[in-house]
């Protein structure tokens, strides 16, 4: 069969809207709780056509094309979580942004690993996957089950990516420390470093956990 020039220009529209999906489509869908990590994956909704908003993060295309690429693995899509590596620990560079309006909602200071940046200088010099490294590792991460450890209400992180794929063995989560605040920017230019995972200011931890609930994206890159 053969296409139309009108029905060809119709596919090309319908392929560009498929990239994310539509305020209306984010809503939860019920979850297994088979999984160590609170569930499984639920089916991805309808799509809109990608524009972002003003203000947004250079990494958001990116962050938008994993949202489709792993939409089978994500329960939601409503926000999106985006940490930039390549900007200095100082900066607010964990970026929540709402899906349907692609803005950014919230920023806050994070931590990348020890192993990232062996002279403590607030820069990420390298990413790694492996076991022992103490580093960052970017990728697509799905967010999982809340719980509560050695730094209080915390959100396990599931690696989807080849670069990630260790995030559950290494213990890679979202946590709270008080080594991420305005002060120690303010006393030494830089936020402490972690052991591998996105460490946030406590004063947000509520709000982070909140706000990038299970099933959804979060995705760091440098």
């Amino acid at each position: 069969m053969q296409f139309g020039r009108r029905q060809f220009l119709g596919a090309i529209a319908a392929s560009a809207a498929s990239v994310i999906c539509e305020r209306g489509a984010a809503q939860a869908l019920p979850l297994q709780t088979a999984s160590p990590w609170g569930f499984m994956p639920a089916c991805n909704g309808p799509a809109a056509a990608i524009e972002a908003a003003p203000g947004a993060p250079a990494l958001l295309p990116r962050a938008l094309a994993a949202l489709e690429a792993h939409g089978n693995s994500l329960a939601v899509r409503d926000t999106i979580g985006i940490v930039d590596f390549s900007a200095p620990s100082r900066d607010p560079r964990f970026y929540l942004v709402d899906v349907a309006s692609r803005a950014v909602t919230d920023t806050f200071l994070v931590a990348h690993g020890k192993g990232s940046d062996p002279a403590n200088r607030g820069w990420v010099e390298r990413l790694s996957n492996r076991h022992g490294s103490e580093a960052s590792c970017s990728g697509s991460f799905l967010t999982g089950a809340l719980y509560s450890g050695e730094h209080g209400p915390s959100r396990r992180l599931i690696g989807l990516d080849p670069e990630n794929d260790q995030a559950i063995p290494r213990g890679i989560v979202i946590h709270a420390a008080r080594y991420v605040s305005q002060d120690m920017v303010a006393q030494h230019g830089r936020v402490g470093r972690s052991q591998g995972c996105f460490a946030v200011a406590p004063a947000v931890i509520t709000t982070v956990l909140a706000r990038l609930g299970p099933g959804r994206l979060l995705f760091a890159a440098r």
